[in-house]
């Protein structure tokens, strides 16, 4: 299984700025490691463009909430939250294997983020562009986006980061 964690910077006040994505050092599947098929290719992910969600503002203290879609980019605001512009990117990675193999791509259900002042903020509802049934291509390559709601309770805003674990296994 090959798993990674990338950072997501998240900032609902001001500009939000994306963060390079870290050399991926992390495990991988090895020829002849267990639960692979022998000389089958190794499955790698590389993250290589960071969730970022543009420019936000609070406008009370009840919370609000902003959902960026993985296919068009697009985001909507709920509560007390308002877009104020900015790019919106979505998340965007390779997986890299065993030609023509079907793939099953885990995200996780909640991520904690945090920004330097304490403040709090959560990552949800993670979704993405892969097909019910995720293929490698002929070359063993399949690129998805990922997108997800960020959720702010109260009235702080602030740069919010965190680490998105997304693992990758062949079914």
């Amino acid at each position: 299984m090959a798993r990674t964690a990338f950072p997501a910077a998240i900032i609902a006040v001001l500009a939000l700025l994306p963060v390079p994505a870290p050399a991926q050092d992390g495990c991988r599947l090895c020829y002849g490691s267990p639960g692979s098929t022998p000389g089958e290719r190794p499955l790698s992910i590389e993250i290589f463009a960071d969730l970022s969600l543009g420019k936000l503002a609070m406008t009370g203290r009840g919370g609000g909430s902003v959902t960026v879609d993985p296919e068009s980019s697009g985001k909507r605001t709920q509560g007390e939250m308002i877009d104020l512009g900015g790019s919106t990117i979505t998340g965007r990675g390779l997986i890299r294997g065993e030609p023509l193999r079907d793939v099953r791509v885990d995200l996780p259900d909640r991520v904690p983020m945090s920004a330097p002042d304490g403040s709090e903020a959560e990552l949800t509802g993670f979704t993405t562009s892969l097909p019910a049934h995720p293929v490698l291509d002929s070359n063993g390559r399949l690129e998805f986006t990922f997108g997800a709601k960020l959720v702010v309770r109260g009235s702080r805003g602030g740069n919010y980061r965190g680490r998105i674990p997304i693992s990758v296994d062949y079914n």
